[in-house]
């Protein structure tokens, strides 16, 4: 632009420099040339001055635009760095972590029909607060997971489960702290997505509980391979005398079989109490509202358990069908040791069309209602009947035995709430004595649950 507007002055000189002599002397044009000089010079010096107010004009709209970039980045990443999000209640995650609270309220009532003969306050109608658990969970960077719960039921508190996990790969986990070992498929089933109120009576009587260890679960494919050692529950740590170890495992092979999904499973635990200890096997007759027993192994003093178990399934739409057996061996001290035998046989079926059980990591999972309160139809229908064997006598032990003849209704209206009223008649032989000396009878019992989790 400069050099346009300086060829412009020096054409303009030339023309005056042309103009016939006789029209000026020399002096004239010497103060001409001088004064055009001046102009040429102030209006180079003027273009030079707008050329750099254009440069510095131009770099501070090039800055306001990189801030206004940079700034609106930062903005976008600050709110992709926190993310929330609902399963089953408000997931927070941010740079890599993820937290979530978790619970859940079981409310239950309860009846126990007994003979006449049999005089306690356990029978008739009962009511409590089965579980109301409180916690969280969640995952940090490099693979590894968290969960802490604690049940508030009770006037003491009680560590559910309370575990470290990490996935060393994607078929390979670990898990370190309190948690299940590996009983058998209706154990390690939440008691969110059982078919019935209560597990059925070998879970409750061989004392299957939560323990302190170390375990790994290996997939691959269908097959499913767990393994562990375990101290004792943590509310038992303390006591100077609670230093055994259990060792358990666990083998699951479940494939789709058509359109249904099958499961097949063996289990082993090894209990070494490492000092004797006293063990009484014994179980509620269906509901847990009456603390009562009918039948019972009565105290006896082991150091060491053997349980071994059979797991089979399978779904199928709206059809299922589960079954387990269980042998308990007892090492007694100085007496001969007794082998306790107990299975169940289930069948269930919704009545809702879409509907199905639940099945993941090998085992029974969350009912997700096709058709939901929230979604403006009913929720899930479910029916379900069992056959309940319980042989508590062996090598001497006379506990007594147990047929139990059970049926449920499941209502669960949404994904997170569930109704549940089931029936039992258990026949029991050599049971406890009634005040007549009879040992063989039956009772019944019925019980309700509202049940809510998040």
């Amino acid at each position: 632009m400069r050099t346009t507007y300086v060829s412009a002055i020096a054409l303009m000189a030339a023309a005056g420099i042309a103009t016939p002599a006789h029209a000026q002397d020399a002096a004239a044009v010497q103060a001409q040339l001088q004064e055009m000089r001046a102009q040429m010079q102030a209006m180079a010096a003027k273009i030079d001055s707008l050329e750099s107010q254009l440069a510095t004009a131009n770099a501070k709209a090039d800055s306001a635009a990189q801030t206004s970039t940079t700034a609106l980045a930062a903005a976008e990443a600050a709110k992709s760095e926190t993310k929330f999000s609902w399963k089953g209640a408000p997931q927070i995650e941010g740079k890599g972590f993820t937290f979530k609270p978790r619970g859940r309220i079981q409310y239950d009532i309860g009846y126990l029909g007994a003979p006449d003969a049999y005089v306690n306050d356990a029978t008739g109608f009962g009511s409590e607060l089965r579980r109301a658990y409180l916690g969280f969970e969640g995952t940090m960077p490099g693979g590894f997971g968290y969960r802490a719960e604690i049940n508030v039921a009770d006037q003491n508190l009680e560590v559910t489960d309370l575990y470290l996990t990490y996935d060393a790969s994607k078929s390979v986990k670990l898990t370190l702290g309190q948690q299940k070992p590996f009983w058998g498929l209706e154990e390690l089933t939440s008691d969110l997505f059982g078919s019935f109120n209560e597990r059925a009576a070998a879970n409750t009587a061989f004392g299957f509980e939560r323990k302190v260890g170390l375990s790994t679960a290996v997939t691959k494919g269908a097959v499913i391979a767990q393994a562990g050692v375990f101290t004792d529950n943590i509310d038992d740590l303390n006591d100077d005398g609670n230093d055994e170890l259990t060792f358990s495992g666990r083998l699951v092979f479940a494939p789709k079989l058509g359109d249904g999904q099958m499961h097949l499973g063996a289990n082993v635990n090894l209990r070494d109490v490492n000092a004797d200890k006293s063990v009484n096997y014994r179980v509620r007759p269906f509901v847990h509202t009456p603390d009562v027993r009918f039948i019972a192994t009565g105290n006896m003093t082991v150091d060491k358990e053997l349980g071994y178990g059979l797991e089979a399934a399978y779904i199928n739409g709206p059809f299922h069908v589960a079954g387990e057996t269980h042998w308990q061996k007892a090492s007694r001290v100085g007496f001969d040791d007794p082998t306790f035998f107990g299975g169940y046989a289930e069948v269930g079926y919704f009545l809702t069309k879409g509907d199905s059980r639940g099945y993941k990591n090998g085992s029974f999972d969350r009912i997700k209602p096709t058709k939901g309160v929230d979604k403006g139809g009913i929720g899930a229908i479910q029916v379900n009947l069992r056959y309940d064997y319980l042989d508590l006598n062996d090598a001497g032990i006379v506990g007594g035995k147990q047929d139990g003849y059970e049926a449920s209704l499941i209502w669960t209206p949404t994904d997170y709430t569930r109704f549940i009223v089931n029936y039992g008649r258990i026949n029991y032989t050599d049971a406890v004595a009634l005040p007549d000396g009879d040992r063989s009878y039956g009772v019944d019992a019925f019980g309700a649950r509202a049940q809510i989790d998040f």
